[in-house]
């Protein structure tokens, strides 16, 4: 059986940053919180957003539980009743940590998929998500991800943490340097690659996120070039969107071995670069024709070949080794990644022993 759901308002253009009151009004928030983090500060976007009842500023580069615990008491000392995430993928997905444990009794970790016996997750606290780069999807997306204070990633996963309103406003892309521009839009990238190929049936995902590598594939490197042009980041917004509007399909060990590289505080979408080539070759028997597919859609021969030679030209690191990780690290870490619930989509069955042997090929 199929399970289809398509997701959240959206308001996608240049400028729709304009329609945040209405909106806004229009959810009956009338006290809100704004979530964000320095950069988007230093970058002068705060502003944009206009005046909030209270404000988090200081969402580290991966949310962790103290950050949210954090916004927490600063959300309920300010009599709040909804958030307006501002920012990547670590702002809105410490929005949404507030707003379920605004909402909720317990902790973080009590509502992780791999919690004992999860707890569900019921409505929470509205939340309104504006990202600022283009890549992360969390704006339509249904998890959030939140590093414990144990060092473990919780992954709270429900449709209710799907945000209320999104505003896609490229403009606020336009100051994003090109290493930031190159690693998120990577992130967008590795959805869609890993969401086509998944085990899950769900063709309209599917048939986005063929679009949404095709479109990256097209736009990345003019967008990281030329920061400036407009049309670009239009286009790099929208493959990012449709990389959200795909993760209902599933992802895979691309994801799954990003997970508890992201606990050392390395940026997901670097990584998700870094990793992606050696994951396509161990997939490669296994999604043989979606691969081809996929191949065709960036006009290339050879999916992995195609996607090193991008991360070449993007300047990204060439290696796990690059980015400081150990040798050491690495069975750990490909036990947590076999552990991790996205591995379960993903189109080869992959033990432990897999992801350290993926993780070697990726140290570089």
């Amino acid at each position: 059986m199929a399970t289809i759901r398509y997701l959240s308002r959206i308001e996608f253009e240049f400028g729709a940053i304009g329609l945040l009151p209405d909106l806004l009004t229009e959810l009956g928030v009338e006290q809100p919180m704004l979530v964000t983090d320095p950069g988007v500060v230093a970058a002068g976007l705060v502003e944009r957003a206009g005046t909030m009842r209270a404000a988090f500023l200081e969402t580290p580069g991966n949310p962790t539980e103290d950050a949210v615990l954090a916004a927490l008491e600063v959300y309920r000392a300010g009599g709040c009743d909804g958030l307006v995430a501002l920012g990547g993928g670590s702002s809105i997905d410490l929005a949404k940590g507030v707003g379920l444990l605004a909402s909720h009794a317990g902790s973080l970790s009590d509502f992780g998929v791999l919690a004992v016996s999860p707890k569900a997750i019921g409505p929470i606290a509205p939340v309104v998500a504006v990202p600022t780069t283009a890549g992360t999807g969390a704006e339509v997306g249904r998890a959030a991800s939140i590093t414990l204070r144990d060092g473990r990633k919780a992954a709270c996963v429900s449709p209710m943490l799907i945000p209320k309103a999104v505003i896609c406003d490229p403009e606020l892309t336009l100051s994003l340097p090109p290493r930031m521009t190159a690693a998120t839009g990577m992130d967008a990238l590795s959805h869609g690659i890993e969401s086509f190929v998944s085990t899950r049936v769900n063709p309209p995902a599917a048939a986005i996120a063929l679009d949404c590598v095709a479109r990256a594939g097209a736009w990345l490197v003019r967008a990281v070039e030329d920061g400036a042009d407009r049309e670009a980041r239009w286009q790099m917004m929208m493959a990012a969107l449709e990389g959200g509007m795909t993760f209902q399909k599933g992802l895979g060990a691309v994801h799954a071995a990003s997970h508890p590289l992201g606990a050392f505080g390395l940026h997901h979408g670097t990584l998700n670069a870094v990793l992606l080539p050696a994951v396509l070759r161990f997939n490669a028997d296994h999604a043989a024709e979606g691969y081809d597919r996929l191949a065709k859609a960036v006009g290339a021969d050879d999916l992995a070949d195609w996607v090193e030679g991008l991360n070449r030209r993007l300047d990204l690191p060439t290696g796990l080794r690059e980015m400081g990780v150990a040798e050491t690290d690495l069975p750990a870490l490909a036990a947590d990644a076999a552990a991790d619930h996205l591995s379960e989509t993903n189109p080869r069955p992959a033990t432990a022993a897999d992801y350290e042997a993926i993780l070697r090929t990726a140290m570089g």
